[in-house]
């Protein structure tokens, strides 16, 4: 019977640590998770012993996305774009877009961290009890804020979707790239089409890393922020024939692709007057030629490809949005592990790393 009770208490212990786990993904801070992982499952934790069991976990599915314990259950070979009448039968070709983008997260310096230490010594002696000695102090960030790097793949319903998140520079968003592209059999696929802002970095390491892409285009949003940002300044913010020259344009961008809208930048840089108005006119055409490459709408629409990095930029939100609640501030490492668990849901995966657990625990 000990080894059915042992069985029975790894099974509980992991059961409980997925519970806590999804507390704190809806959650807005450690406390808070602990209060309600004690209300929903009478499990009575600290928060802050809840915290380091959620780092930790979140280590664990960091080291299984590496080692490629995570199996991701679908491949390119799913991800068929039309259905037959039945809508079961997929007779589409199948296509997979990929994106990445960075998004800024709130660090903890390492001024706040010495301010932090010295609040716990003075509590301790306080509390006129002898404690444990507090472990070698780590130091903190050096900035306030640290891009981290976002990768995405997807078919055209979302259906099949994989997001990986990392606290690395762009060469180890690279790295995410290409190992992600390699677990779904990217290569196999008979579209695959980058969705992305434009960054140079992006664009760097989707070469490097020889992602095999059909087409990279830039996503129409952000070159419509690029667009409206020269309007204001050559025209004025409510000005009507600024505005129509705008959604003129950005027609021609669609409608027309690259040269055709280049005809129409540098006539107009010729007509603005100070040179302020020269300078937005200029920042805009560098912009603009810098991505011609990218800038493929007609082609994109005739064969049904995406214009917009959409997907790509609420993976951003969803993926950092336990990490930017109020007056939160986080260590790199401990961060890449609370967005590692969030990107197990993101990608579908939440069960079956749960599961993979299972077997050990049993």
């Amino acid at each position: 019977m000990d080894v059915y009770f042992d069985k029975a208490e790894r099974t509980i212990s992991v059961g409980a640590r997925e519970i806590g786990c999804r507390l704190n993904g809806d959650g807005k801070n450690f406390d808070k998770a602990a209060e309600n992982l004690a209300r929903a499952a009478q499990i009575y934790t600290s928060g802050e012993t809840l915290r380091k069991m959620i780092e930790n976990e979140g280590r664990d599915v960091l080291k299984a996305q590496v080692s490629g314990a995570l199996v991701i259950p679908w491949t390119a070979e799913d991800c068929k774009t039309k259905l037959a009448d039945d809508n079961k039968t997929a007779t589409g070709p199948t296509r997979i877009y990929m994106g990445s983008d960075g998004v800024m997260v709130p660090m903890v310096t390492d001024e706040e961290k010495k301010e932090r230490r010295q609040k716990i010594k003075e509590k301790r002696r306080r509390r006129g009890k002898k404690a444990k000695p507090l472990p070698k102090a780590k130091p903190g960030a050096d900035q306030e804020y640290k891009e981290f790097k976002i990768v995405a793949y997807y078919d055209e319903t979302q259906e099949h979707r994989v997001v990986a998140g990392t606290k690395g520079d762009c060469v180890e968003a690279g790295v995410v790239m290409r190992r992600l592209a390699t677990r779904i059999e990217l290569d196999k696929a008979d579209e695959k089409i980058g969705n992305i802002d434009g960054s140079p970095w992006i664009r760097n390491q989707i070469e490097r890393r020889e992602l095999s892409l059909d087409a990279v285009g830039l996503d129409f949003y952000h070159l419509s922020e690029n667009v409206h940002k020269a309007r204001r300044i050559a025209y004025g913010e409510d000005d009507k024939a600024g505005k129509a020259w705008a959604d003129e344009l950005m027609h021609t961008f669609k409608h027309g692709g690259y040269d055709a809208t280049w005809e129409k930048l540098v006539p107009w840089r010729t007509t603005l007057r100070g040179p302020a108005k020269r300078r937005a006119a200029d920042l805009l055409l560098g912009y603009v030629s810098e991505r011609r490459e990218m800038i493929r709408y007609p082609e994109f629409i005739e064969k049904g490809w995406q214009i917009g990095s959409g997907p790509t930029e609420a993976t951003c939100k969803t993926l950092t949005a336990r990490l930017k609640g109020s007056g939160m501030r986080w260590d790199a490492s401990n961060a890449e592990a609370v967005m590692a668990l969030e990107a197990l849901s993101q990608s579908g995966l939440w069960k079956n790393y749960w599961q993979t657990l299972l077997p050990s625990a049993a």
